[in-house]
């Protein structure tokens, strides 16, 4: 069984690079027009479609990996990498504005149609980042017992994009831009630590130190 603290390192993991904070203001660009039923359809839909997509990830995220030939731990170092990227871009405050660039790409394309799917599931909750720590997560999840725990995790942190997105109206001016920076940058700090955890482990069992 996994023990406590690596299910709440997981968790953190999967919180930090959903970022729910981050997500709601961008939620309100991408719907602006719409009222607030409309709203929260296509923040449940989104959050739904974005779920679907980890947990597939999550279950045979690793055999594609092992058809391709690629190995546990090159994806530990490649994954851990590319996190700690995306902690750059959130200490330094551009995550926001790529995911806002895309924002507004979908608005001009599909005027509100579709953004459940995309942007929003795909690629602003479900992205690359994402993807790579729930593929990371479910290499140290490999029990069936522990890989129902990391659905579970999953479900919780997907729950509470959904909150952040029903109250993204309220959270935005609760926090205000000052808060949204300062939020950002601390999740951005805690996620580089993590990643470079990622490379750690996954230098070790590429080389078994």
């Amino acid at each position: 069984m996994t023990s406590a603290d690596s299910i709440m390192s997981a968790f953190t993991t999967l919180l930090v690079t959903l970022d729910p904070p981050g997500l709601a203001p961008i939620f309100l660009g991408l719907t602006a027009g719409l009222d607030t039923a409309q709203r929260r359809q296509v923040a449940l839909r989104g959050t739904l479609i974005a779920f679907s997509i980890l947990t597939v990830f999550a279950l045979f995220g690793a055999g594609i990996l092992s058809v391709l030939g690629i190995s546990m731990g090159a994806f530990r170092i490649a994954g851990g990498l590319l996190l700690f990227w995306i902690a750059f871009e959130m200490i330094f405050q551009r995550r926001n504005d790529r995911k806002e660039e895309t924002s507004k790409v979908a608005i001009t394309i599909d005027h509100i149609q579709n953004i459940a799917v995309f942007p929003l599931a795909l690629p602003l909750i479900a992205g690359p980042g994402a993807i790579s720590a729930t593929v990371l997560l479910a290499g140290s999840f490999a029990a069936p017992l522990d890989r129902a725990l990391l659905i579970v995790m999953l479900a919780i942190a997907m729950g509470t994009v959904l909150v952040a997105l029903m109250v993204a109206q309220r959270l935005d001016r609760f926090l205000g831009v000052t808060g949204r920076a300062l939020l950002t940058r601390l999740l951005g700090v805690l996620l580089a630590a993590l990643s470079v955890q990622f490379v750690v482990d996954g230098i070790r069992s590429a080389f078994a130190l």
